[in-house]
């Protein structure tokens, strides 16, 4: 029996660049406490918090009219009400709910685009103050540079979205195959993550003079660091309301941090 070590030099590399970004987020609290930040972590997550309960109730209703849609146009619900199969219904009822979450995540992705483009002003300002101070750097406020920042921060969300919705939609066909469709809804979770924490590692790249193309390398031969910045993302809002608001901003925080870290640590060059 031989053992695969290439599994190993991608899997543990990825592992240990996971666990630097989810260590980054207890520092991004320290980071905000420290340096009083609190006006820049609370207004954003306010409209985020209004924005995401506004986005959650528009989904439960719309969802069910989609599913039942589905189901009627493909004969799936008249053909398992003739079969009476026990069996069958049971992973009929399965694949309604594995189908929720996959659509669930897919609304998700797609109001945390429209958010991360409104909020992208924010974002990299944050960004750039939490590098200010602990690199000690300054950089000096422009107009010019604020509005390629944001142009910049638009093209990628719609690069992401593109690409994110064709993994999505092929995630989405796999859903309804029995068995195999179980795992659907955690393969679509990794996705958002990995997307996610793109858009909040690409704010520290285009300052460090990365092309929209070099970001897109970069973060791709360091998916660790995205995955777990999108991971805990998703995980705080697990706590209603108040995770909610500080998710967004500790977010980005939490992302450049990461960058820091990794360098320091010698993970990323």
């Amino acid at each position: 029996m031989t053992i695969d070590y290439s599994l190993f030099t991608i899997f543990i590399p990825m592992l240990k660049e996971i666990i630097i970004s989810i260590q980054s987020f207890f520092d991004a609290h320290k980071f905000i406490v420290k340096n009083k930040l609190w006006k820049w972590i609370i207004v954003p997550g306010l409209i985020y918090t209004i924005l995401f309960i506004a986005g959650l109730w528009l989904f439960l209703v719309s969802s069910n009219m989609a599913i039942e849609y589905i189901f009627l146009k493909t004969g799936v619900k008249g053909w398992l009400d003739r079969s009476q199969d026990g069996f069958l219904s049971f992973l009929f009822i399965v694949g309604q709910v594995m189908l929720r979450l996959v659509l669930l995540l897919f609304y998700f992705s797609l109001f945390k685009y429209l958010f991360l483009i409104i909020g992208s002003p924010v974002f990299a300002y944050l960004s750039e103050k939490t590098e200010s101070i602990i690199e000690g750097k300054d950089f000096p406020f422009s107009l010019g540079q604020l509005m390629k920042d944001i142009v910049r921060g638009i093209r990628i969300a719609l690069r992401n979205v593109l690409w994110q919705t064709v993994y999505i939609v092929t995630i989405l066909i796999l859903s309804f195959i029995p068995l195999v469709g179980w795992i659907a809804p955690l393969v679509a979770f990794l996705v958002e993550c990995y997307y996610f924490g793109f858009s909040m590692l690409d704010y520290s790249s285009e300052r460090n003079k990365l092309t929209a193309q070099q970001s897109i390398h970069f973060i791709g031969n360091h998916k660790g660091l995205a995955i777990g910045n999108g991971l805990v993302f998703y995980l705080m809002h697990l706590v209603p309301f108040i995770g909610w608001l500080f998710a967004p901003s500790y977010a980005v925080i939490a992302a450049t941090l990461s960058l820091l870290n990794a360098r320091k640590n010698h993970v990323i060059i």
